[in-house]
């Protein structure tokens, strides 16, 4: 099935603006995807790159690996000429081809008109044989809606997203409220969008971003989580936040972190809790997501254990638990995988420490063996972050947490025993030298020497510590 050649985008080239393709997006494009739109022209078809990758390349960003191409060949046609094609959205229209060589994967979808969105995520069914101008006026933005045609190295504009992206603006093609409301899930992806791309939103465009607040509910919660995690990859994730709280979606998508808006905190804080959270995120490292989610949720127990003192400031006791409790919840309500849950809890309840100079070295072991070796570099990024919102000029002074870091480096630079396993005696040696059985007391008994190595690591030598066993089993259970 191909297009009538009066329906070609070139025989249609009075609805499109044309510009040569800059060096940028022409050195940008894949081989593989070059390969993949000459086998489609090859055989008749017309096809062409659009949507994120043609952005990116456009604005000199870095690929996201994944490249959209549209064609007016037939999912049928499709796979009949890539039989290695997965099915990844046939009814429709697209396919996935992997691209092991670049790490890359193209998604071809053949041209099509959308009709009916009753779940408000997908049509509720499509026409293929459209010509591509119909096509890209189903798109969410006009900056998403930009085409490659690498045969004649031009890119090609029929909704005005070239002005919008030398703009720096994010407009939805056609009419914003029938776009969100279509799919409930483009207003978080336009949030999204502006935190990633850095982007302002055109005022009508902005004004509509609450239009789908009855239809958000129905957004898988795996969605709404990668496009959350998307934006917390953003330089300033900040500003994605920020327009979902502007559009009343903060409170459906994010409740917890809708609830630190307007706490007031104390002398030491200069903005409410969630002015603090948003600036925290926006200070950890942009590469590491446990810190980044960690961050978002680090001072959610704050609404629910703010109390106000004699002198009128507020206080937080035990606001990390209480945020661990309401971050797991949270987590797991969107589905985030186990490992990085577990991660962002652990240090969302331990975030709060204070260190001090006159700590002996059995306190820092032990603070150690409580955060665990694995957590400490996250732990102490994430208090970095936390004291960098915390500050108007966000410049916090961080010697107190460097001169912590330095005692742990040294402290443990002896290695010592951070877990009974690490002792040099073990369940069998406790079993034989106290002639028991196995049983709890055993584990009773090696908790009990670990206790004492942490005062002293000298003691951890064999005699030693069976001559601490027998000393110790009969005040144990």
């Amino acid at each position: 099935m191909g297009l009538p050649d009066n329906a070609s985008w070139r025989a249609q080239a009075d609805r499109f603006v044309a510009r040569p393709a800059p060096p940028e997006l022409r050195a940008a494009c894949p081989p593989a995807v070059r390969a993949v739109l000459a086998r489609l022209a090859g055989e008749g078809h017309e096809a062409v790159a659009v949507g994120g990758g043609v952005r990116d390349a456009l604005l000199g960003r870095p690929a996201n690996g994944l490249w959209d191409l549209a064609t007016s060949a037939s999912p049928e046609e499709v796979t009949r000429l890539f039989p290695q094609a997965v099915p990844t959205g046939i009814a429709h229209g697209t396919v996935t081809l992997p691209d092991p060589v670049h790490a890359d994967s193209i998604e071809i979808t053949t041209y099509r008109s959308d009709h009916g969105y009753s779940d408000a995520r997908r049509p509720d069914a499509v026409r293929f044989g459209v010509d591509l101008v119909t096509d890209l006026e189903r798109r969410d933005f006009t900056v998403n809606a930009l085409v490659y045609e690498p045969a004649e190295e031009i890119v090609l504009d029929a909704v005005a997203g070239l002005p919008d992206l030398e703009a720096g603006l994010l407009r939805a093609v056609g009419d914003p409220v029938k776009r969100f409301r279509e799919d409930a899930l483009r207003p978080l992806r336009g949030a999204r969008l502006a935190a990633v791309l850095e982007f302002a939103f055109e005022p009508a465009t902005r004004a509509a971003l609450s239009a789908a607040l009855d239809l958000v509910p129905k957004l898988s919660h795996e969605r709404v989580r990668d496009e959350l995690g998307k934006m917390l990859a953003a330089r300033l994730p900040s500003r994605g936040f920020e327009a979902l709280r502007e559009a009343g979606l903060l409170a459906l998508l994010l409740p917890e972190l809708q609830a630190t808006v307007g706490v007031s905190q104390n002398r030491h804080h200069a903005f409410d809790v969630y002015v603090h959270t948003l600036r925290a995120i926006d200070a950890a490292p942009r590469d590491n997501e446990v810190v980044r989610w960690a961050a978002l949720a680090h001072d959610l127990g704050k609404p629910i254990t703010r109390a106000v003192k004699e002198d009128g400031d507020a206080s937080f006791h035990g606001h990390p638990q209480a945020g661990a409790e309401i971050a797991d919840a949270m987590l797991d309500r969107l589905r985030v995988p186990r490992a990085l849950q577990d991660r962002v809890v652990h240090l969302v309840k331990e975030h709060l420490f204070e260190y001090r100079p006159e700590w002996s070295d059995a306190a820092v072991r032990r603070f150690v063996r409580r955060v665990r070796p694995d957590a400490l570099e996250d732990l102490f990024t994430l208090r970095a972050a936390d004291a960098a919102g915390t500050r108007a000029d966000g410049a916090p002074d961080l010697s107190n947490l460097d001169a912590f870091r330095a005692r742990i480096d040294a402290v443990m630079s002896a290695k010592p025993p951070l877990s009974a396993r690490e002792l040099v005696v073990n369940g069998n040696d406790i079993m034989s030298a106290l002639s028991i059985a196995p049983g709890p007391q055993v584990g009773a008994i090696l908790d009990a020497l670990l206790e004492r190595v942490l005062d002293d690591p000298a003691l951890n030598e064999p005699d030693l510590l069976l001559s601490l066993a027998r000393e110790l089993a009969p005040s144990l259970p």
